[in-house]
């Protein structure tokens, strides 16, 4: 007979205390420092702990909120069925269009056209371009080197003329003054009349109330390398200028916040970019109330992501995949509105249709095979990623803060504030990838040797926004790549007339040998050079013959501290000069070998990049 007696699940287990958990972890620390082994210091600011407990959550305010309620850190609506968007060069529209009705039977439900040629007739370019697109079912976006206002009528006309419910009409045009002033530098009017045209832009949009007219394309700031914190503050702080401009304008704040789309970059950072959006909306939700809009309607934060540029590389380009695909669940997780996967070759040559089906797809197994569109904010209540949340949101309202206290965006920029604080990170993370403290798979860690990535480069630039023209007003941000340097340096090596050979001079104890020869070649051939490893020799004599029986132009010494003390300067002597000599690690001996002329040393605390730089300066590359 069943046991009737009913308990709670786990019942016969005791409640473990904070305290409890910290008195074991401090036993299996054996004395090592808490702080320093297990608590991680971001870039963003704040440290995160190695465990979160329910009590961690006693402070944060908005968890009671559902999906689709203020301040919509669980999403500004109650499902996650975000929009799959695909952008187009489309200065040729009758070809933009033929491609649009093809990938429009292939699971993308959001287009993207970028248009860098000025139109002269823009009625029959749109009449051409969406030709046979139904217009008020699928989002139709807009990215244009000339004349917002002319595009926005056309396609207003052309929406009226093809009978289209305005009111179903969602998309946007990428008009982005500020941006534009932050990436080049210019304005094309000056700064007196930056948003002249965006009030012409929201007037004129005032019969499609899904259409958004003003873009925060706070991509550009991940994209030079800032924090998230960073990304989200300064985004926040310019979304903020525009309210302010407009207002000022007479623009109602319903009008002027309904009009505002954000273009937010997504980047590797799994869990945070998943937090910064949820921080996101919350932050926003909070900036727009205080200016007492009718209604929570214009509260609500419309985000489009993209993945980011920063970390994407031409080596091992497959690799971008697996990068596209962690922020893609990160943009999807975190309750974004649409989301544009660019394709993994997109850095270096012009996509193709392998590349953009394989970007699609990526989407659409989300979707279809994972279900992530079935659930709404699946990270709701988790103690790690609640908290993750209120830090960001706590960072980067100090950073708002502190942009607005010098007067806001505009007058940040000016100052040269906003800019300074990119660079301050971007340097930083230049020097993390330098030193392998930041891994580009393929790149700065574990690169393929035998690589050539020359010949598949084709691309030399994308087209910017017209407003980007006219004369330098303010220092701009300097948008890059991660992955760059290490880049340069290896295609010099390519180029080269012969490619420099690196041999492992393998000696003395198994497993330090094989373990720094191993460190090593990975070292050497994230500059492309040729690595020649060895099992080992019986003498130091016997490798050095070896060495230049190869050929070699470097040889490393790969063996033990200890048998560095007479292994190194026997090597050293015996290669006369006929090569460069380097030793595999950082000996207690090694101020003595110094002493002996050895000055080649690797290890895990060296600068990579800059070590292989000197090395192929040494060797005229």
């Amino acid at each position: 007979m069943a046991d009737k007696t009913k308990k709670p699940l786990f019942s016969d287990f005791p409640p473990i205390t904070t305290q409890q958990w910290m008195d074991k972890i401090t036993a299996d620390l054996k004395g090592a420092d808490f702080e320093k082994k297990l608590v991680w210091r971001t870039n963003e600011g704040f440290s995160v702990q190695p465990f979160y407990r329910s009590e961690d959550l006693a402070e944060v305010n908005y968890l009671d909120s559902l999906p689709g309620e203020f301040p919509y850190v669980r999403g500004t609506k109650k499902d996650n069925n975000w929009l799959v968007r695909q952008d187009i060069k489309a200065d040729d529209p009758e070809a933009a269009n033929a491609k649009a009705l093809d990938v429009l039977t292939k699971g993308v439900t959001s287009l993207g056209f970028t248009l860098c040629e000025e139109v002269k007739d823009m009625d029959a370019y749109v009449e051409k371009l969406l030709k046979n697109i139904i217009t008020d079912a699928v989002e139709i976006n807009f990215t244009t080197n000339h004349n917002s206002k002319k595009l926005l009528d056309a396609v207003h006309a052309y929406v009226r003329k093809t009978n289209r419910d305005l009111k179903q009409v969602q998309g946007s045009i990428n008009h982005d003054p500020l941006g534009c002033l932050t990436t080049s530098g210019k304005a094309s009017k000056g700064l007196d009349k930056l948003f002249e045209t965006t009030k012409e832009l929201i007037k004129g949009a005032e019969h499609l109330p899904q259409f958004r007219t003003i873009a925060v394309n706070g991509k550009h700031f991940g994209n030079a390398g800032s924090t998230i914190v960073q990304e989200l503050a300064f985004s926040l702080s310019m979304g903020n200028e525009y309210l302010a401009q407009l207002t000022e304008k007479g623009v109602s704040v319903n009008d002027a916040a309904l009009a505002i789309k954000f273009n937010l970059g997504v980047g590797g950072n799994y869990f945070m970019e998943m937090a910064k959006l949820r921080a996101a909306r919350m932050l926003w939700a909070t900036i727009v109330k205080s200016y007492s809009p009718a209604g929570l309607e214009p509260t609500k934060m419309l985000v489009h992501c993209e993945t980011s540029e920063w970390n994407k590389t031409v080596y091992d380009a497959y690799v971008n995949m697996l990068r596209t695909q962690t922020e893609a669940m990160s943009a999807s997780l975190g309750g974004a509105h649409s989301l544009t996967v660019q394709p993994f070759d997109t850095v270096f040559k012009e996509s193709d249709i392998f590349s953009e089906r394989i970007s699609r797809n990526q989407q659409l197994l989300l979707k279809e095979e994972s279900h992530f569109d079935k659930v709404v904010d699946p990270s709701a209540g988790s103690y790690y990623l609640e908290n993750l949340t209120d830090s960001i949101a706590k960072e980067a309202w100090k950073l708002f803060v502190e942009v607005e206290e010098k007067g806001g965006y505009l007058a940040a920029l000016k100052e040269g504030f906003i800019q300074a604080k990119v660079k301050e990170s971007a340097d930083k993370r230049k020097k993390e990838v330098a030193t392998r403290r930041e891994n580009l798979l393929g790149t700065n860690q574990y690169p393929n040797a035998a690589e050539k990535a020359g010949a598949k480069i084709t691309k030399t630039s994308s087209c910017g926004t017209g407003c980007c023209n006219g004369e330098k007003l303010v220092e701009p941000i300097v948008k890059f790549r991660g992955a760059e340097e290490f880049e340069t340096l290896r295609l010099a090596t390519e180029k080269a007339a012969k490619t420099p050979k690196v041999f492992m001079l393998t000696y003395g104890n198994l497993n330090m040998r094989l373990a720094r020869s191993q460190f090593a070649g990975n070292f050497f051939a994230c500059a492309g050079y040729q690595i020649i490893d060895n099992n080992g020799f019986a003498n130091v004599e016997d490798g050095v013959k070896a060495a230049k029986a190869a050929g070699a132009d470097i040889v490393v010494l790969c063996s033990s501290d200890d048998e560095y003390v007479d292994a190194a300067p026997k090597a050293f002597e015996a290669i006369n000069g006929e090569a460069i000599f380097v030793v595999a690690g950082a000996p207690a001996c090694t101020d003595d070998l110094k002493a002996k002329g050895i000055t080649n040393f690797i290890h895990v605390r060296s600068n990579v990049l800059e070590t292989l730089q000197g090395f192929s300066k040494q060797l005229g590359l």
